[in-house]
């Protein structure tokens, strides 16, 4: 892979290239999908690229191929540099300054465990069909499902330039969930489900426990009705309050600051959201775990060396104590903004570099969930949210609903066929309580949250 990398750079510099990328990705993948206790499918497949980015002056163009034989190589260098002469000038592209580049130690972050391809695909079969199996027992209104799953996956990257930066690392993950169907006495259904994901099997949770908690997840929704139209605290679950969240890494995106597409524009140390309230992107986190074999070290899902600039990854402070203290950007938004790049510069094999997130987190607080649940005499427990409601200029947010009314601090009965509505400007600001339970199932992740005063539309 290397070898094909530097004879890529060669080329693309012999053909007329004055700065060139290359990207040379490859992975395996395996999925299996057990429903009724049969294999429905099972797939395995690998794959092998290369990306080509280069520049003629201040103009770029972009190519990628997975057929590596020398006659393709060729056409995809010659494509490129071809492409890039005739594209308008961007006084704003480039490559990062050679000062820049750097990257962490790779085996200091635990991305890559081989146990994801030692394990024998009956095993992984075995897990999804007990996993399954788990949540169709638990309760006699299961009675149906969309299946258990196991999935794994590795990946090789290399990334080298004409400046040159070198860089290369693997990564690992693997992982399991069960969607069970329940049924109340009227034949309506609910559906809902858990999973476990991780860098290494050794992580993986119990098959049992994550069927019996998507089962008591999908029988929780029987039942569900509507509420009054009202204005009344909402209690997000984890796994929604990740994507309130995660609008404030959108609205501090670079790209839309330089376009003004975002109500985060020209805020920079003004107080965006309450006191309470510190959202940190993190592209270094490596977390210790404990398990049967002892301790184990293991890097997040957002954890890398280097970006896809080839700038070392960082942690970034977006919000301090409600105070908007940093964009995130890419080498082309910090010269438009001028700035400096965060390291959050990502890139397919055929693209220029955008911007994402490394392990992206609102910092917990100190109540557990039952405790911010117990302070609401009236509200709404979201578990579910639908649609795509949100608009990054004004802020707006209105996102159909479902989940469980609080009454008098205790989850009462479930909700379905509501709208939750506000304005992420005032949302953030609204935080009343934030939860100790933050938990990384993926690169991101937030507690609990409590919002006052959103509007809930319902019959």
């Amino acid at each position: 892979m290397k070898q094909i990398a530097n004879d890529v750079l060669a080329r693309a510099r012999k053909a007329g290239a004055t700065d060139a990328e290359v990207v040379v990705h490859e992975g395996d993948e395996f999925s299996a999908l057990v429903r009724l206790g049969q294999v429905e499918t099972l797939k395995e497949s690998g794959s092998r690229a290369v990306g080509l980015r280069v520049f003629v002056g201040h103009r770029t163009a972009s190519t990628s191929s997975s057929d590596l034989s020398t006659e393709s190589i060729e056409r995809l260098v010659d494509g490129a540099v071809s492409l890039a002469r005739i594209t308008s000038e961007d006084p704003f592209a480039g490559l990062p300054a050679e000062s820049e580049f750097g990257q962490h130690d790779v085996a200091a972050q635990h991305l890559y465990f081989e146990d994801v391809n030692q394990q024998p695909p009956a095993e992984r079969i075995e897990i999804a069909r007990a996993v399954e199996a788990a949540s169709m027992a638990y309760d006699p209104r299961i009675q149906n499902s969309g299946g258990g799953d196991f999935d794994t996956a590795t990946s090789h990257k290399i990334l080298l330039n004409s400046r040159g930066f070198v860089g290369e690392y693997r990564r690992s993950y693997c992982g399991f969930s069960a969607q069970p169907i329940a049924h109340d006495a009227d034949g309506k259904m609910q559906r809902n489900y858990w999973y476990s994901s991780a860098r290494t099997t050794r992580l993986l949770e119990d098959a049992k426990a994550i069927g019996e908690e998507a089962a008591r997840r999908a029988l929780r929704s029987l039942g569900a009705r509507q509420v009054k139209t009202q204005q009344a605290p909402v209690v997000f679950s984890p796994e929604i309050a990740r994507s309130i969240i995660g609008n404030i890494f959108e609205a501090a995106n670079g790209d839309a600051i330089y376009r003004h597409a975002t109500f985060f524009a020209e805020m920079l140390g003004e107080r965006v959201a309450g006191e309470n309230v510190t959202v940190i992107d993190d592209g270094t986190l490596v977390f210790d775990h404990t398990d049967r074999g002892g301790s184990i070290k293991a890097g997040g899902f957002g954890t890398s060396p280097f970006d896809g600039e080839g700038l070392p990854t960082r942690r970034t402070v977006l919000i301090e104590k409600g105070i908007l203290k940093s964009y995130v950007n890419n080498a082309y938004t910090a010269r438009k903004l001028g700035m400096a790049s965060t390291g959050n510069a990502v890139r397919s094999l055929a693209s220029n570099p955008g911007i994402g997130a490394g392990n992206f987190f609102l910092q917990p607080g100190t109540l557990t969930p039952e405790e911010m649940i117990g302070e609401v005499p009236n509200g709404l427990y979201v578990t579910e949210t639908m649609g795509f409601g949100v608009n990054l200029v004004t802020g707006d947010y209105s996102q159909g609903a479902a989940g469980l009314w609080i009454e008098n601090g205790e989850l009462a009965y479930p909700v379905e066929g509501i709208t939750i509505a506000g304005n992420l400007k005032e949302m953030y600001q609204n935080i009343s309580a934030i939860g100790n339970d933050l938990v990384f199932r993926s690169s991101s992740a937030a507690p609990t949250l409590r919002i006052e005063g959103m509007m809930i539309a319902g019959s």
